[in-house]
């Protein structure tokens, strides 16, 4: 799992019927100091998620099987909010 930032929506129109109902977002993936990294990308969110939550998405195969239709070109997809990131300071 990765974690990123919902920065904005994606509106279609005409999509893939197992994508029918699915609301997409667009993510900015971050890295494990929140930073920003890379660029932005598609995902389904499932979860209700909103601008500007931190949130963990999965990418890759992983990505489609959140969708009732297991055989879909899913990239990406929230599979959930994040409440509270806690490092260890291992100085």
């Amino acid at each position: 799992m990765k974690l990123g930032r919902v920065t904005g929506r994606v509106v279609s129109t005409i999509k893939v019927e197992s994508f029918e109902g699915v609301k997409l977002l667009l993510v900015q993936p971050l890295d494990e100091h929140l930073v920003p990294y890379g660029d932005p990308l598609v995902a389904f969110d499932t979860i209700q998620s909103g601008m500007g939550d931190l949130i963990y998405y999965e990418t890759s195969k992983e990505a489609g099987r959140v969708l009732e239709t297991r055989m879909n070109p899913c990239d990406a997809a929230i599979v959930g909010i994040v409440d509270h990131v806690f490092q260890e300071d291992r100085s």
